[in-house]
């Protein structure tokens, strides 16, 4: 298994951040590399749920996603399994700072090889997810 581990200080409350990741119309705005949109189709949050979405590139390409929430932790974690290609388990964890909230991203691949033919736009995409999250919790 091959694990991305990112890490962020956001600005805002552990709730701010949580309310940021369970509604779909503000997750659709952040989720994804810098440029990416989002259409979702199902979203599902709870245990067990469903989230089905298509990432839409720059360049106009449809990337078919579709997840299911592992567990969720008001205000706490958040655990997303992708079940498509490339299989991922994908943690986000949320603590108390003294500035806001600690944000971590722990995203562990199935396969090792997937995950090193990935590293080249996982790596920069999960800091630019949090760039992006960041953003979204500053406009409220």
């Amino acid at each position: 298994m091959t694990t991305f581990h990112s890490t962020r200080d956001v600005r805002a409350t552990p709730a701010a951040v949580f309310a940021a990741i369970q509604d779909p119309a503000r997750l659709a705005k952040w989720w994804g590399p810098n440029g990416f949109t989002n259409r979702f189709a199902v979203f599902e949050f709870q245990p067990g749920g469903k989230w089905v979405f298509d990432m839409v590139g720059p360049d106009g390409t449809v990337y078919p996603n579709e997840s299911v929430f592992e567990q969720i932790e008001a205000d706490r974690q958040v655990v997303i399994r992708h079940v498509c290609q490339p299989h991922f388990t994908l943690t986000i964890t949320l603590a108390p700072s003294s500035t806001g909230t600690l944000v971590n991203w722990l995203q562990v691949f199935a396969d090792a090889a997937v995950a090193e033919a990935v590293r080249h736009i996982v790596a920069p995409a999960n800091e630019q997810n949090l760039d992006r999250l960041s953003a979204e919790v500053a406009t409220v």
